[in-house]
């Protein structure tokens, strides 16, 4: 993965939007992200959905990618296909550690790219939700459509190890700092109290950006 040259450009590529909604009268936040790659809408979506080329810029795929079909991204989320519209729309619970979620990724034409809408849905968890807002989910969407966003431009995978260190160099810092404040923005813009939403983007970059102590315990 190169240097990020301009971390605070390559952030803002991404729209950011907070809603609520319910499912089963729980209530839920949703988080919708959106970015435009210049790229057909074929390549993108056979980006998102091959099990060739997911592990080029996110993790290793395995199990049945068909609706109705379990799939299980190496050391992260699993779950069921529940829709898939080749090449517009594909639908998944999202299930990990003991929690399930839905993600919903819609693709269209936007001039001469196409446009990625991710749509995360998930139950509220106010602790949570007080301590890192809706960071803690978007932040890390930001940097796999970063990854994305690389991938699509250079053709190759992105290296595994720059991009988990991404996160100790200053650039990556500017990135997950300005992502983490449009994810605020966004929860501030839905009702959020402004100061606890700000507070809630400070914690969130101290999660991704905080190296774990050598030896601590798991």
């Amino acid at each position: 993965m190169p240097l990020l040259t301009d971390p605070a450009a390559a952030a803002g590529l991404v729209t950011r939007e907070i809603r609520a909604g319910s499912r089963e009268g729980n209530s839920t936040r949703i988080a919708v992200a959106r970015r435009t790659y210049p790229t057909g809408q074929k390549d993108l979506w056979e980006a998102l959905t091959s099990a060739e080329r997911l592990p080029r810029w996110f993790l290793p795929v395995s199990g049945e990618l068909e609706v109705g079909g379990r799939y299980q991204l190496e050391g992260n989320a699993g779950g069921v296909v529940e829709e898939c519209q080749e090449p517009q729309r594909f639908a998944v619970t999202w299930e990990f550690g003991g929690h399930m979620s839905w993600l919903t990724v819609t693709l269209s034409q936007d001039g001469s790219g196409t446009q990625l809408e991710l749509v995360h849905e998930a139950p509220v968890d106010p602790q949570m939700w007080e301590q890192f807002g809706p960071g803690a989910v978007g932040v890390g969407w930001d940097l796999a459509l970063l990854g994305l966003g690389i991938h699509l431009e250079t053709g190759e995978a992105v290296d595994p190890e720059v991009a988990m260190s991404l996160h100790t160099t200053p650039e990556g810092l500017t990135f997950i700092r300005t992502a983490a404040e449009g994810w605020a923005d966004a929860a501030i813009a839905d009702g959020d109290d402004p100061t606890a939403a700000h507070t809630a983007a400070e914690q969130t970059i101290v999660f991704y950006t905080t190296e774990p102590e050598a030896g601590a315990e798991s």
